[in-house]
C-alpha cells in the first residue's frame, strides 16, 4: 500500500520548492510522483514539422522524489507522516500519524 497516492495534497520538505504545497498528478514509479505546479525547468525543444510540434523553451514538470514531500494535514496547517490503520472488518487505511485522523482519499 503506497502512503502517498495521486490526489492527495502535499507539501516539499525539500529543495528550491521548500515548503510550497501541491497536488500530486501522477506516480512516475514507486519512488518519484509529478506535482501540479511544482518542480517546473525550462527545456528547450527543437521543432518537428512531421509532429507539428513548434520549437522554443517550454516549461516543464519534473519528477520529485517522495523522500523530499510530505503529505499536507489541513486540520493543524502542517506536513505530517503516513501509518497505516488496519480497521475490524479486516481494511486498511491510511491515517496521519498525528492525529490518528483517517486520510480522506481525493
Amino acid at each position: 500500500m503506497n502512503k502517498i497516492r495521486k490526489g492527495d495534497e502535499i507539501i516539499v520538505l525539500t529543495g528550491r520548492d521548500k515548503s510550497k504545497r501541491g497536488t500530486i498528478t501522477q506516480r512516475i514509479d514507486d519512488s518519484y510522483v509529478l506535482i501540479e505546479g511544482l518542480n517546473l525547468v525550462k527545456k528547450h525543444t527543437k521543432p518537428n514539422p512531421l509532429k507539428g510540434t513548434v520549437g522554443g523553451i517550454v516549461q516543464k514538470s519534473m519528477p520529485i522524489h517522495q523522500s523530499n514531500i510530505a503529505i499536507f494535514n489541513a486540520a493543524s496547517g502542517k506536513a505530517d507522516r503516513v501509518g497505516i490503520k488496519l480497521l475490524a472488518d479486516g481494511k486498511k487505511v491510511r491515517v496521519f500519524k498525528s492525529s490518528g485522523e483517517e486520510i480522506k482519499a481525493a
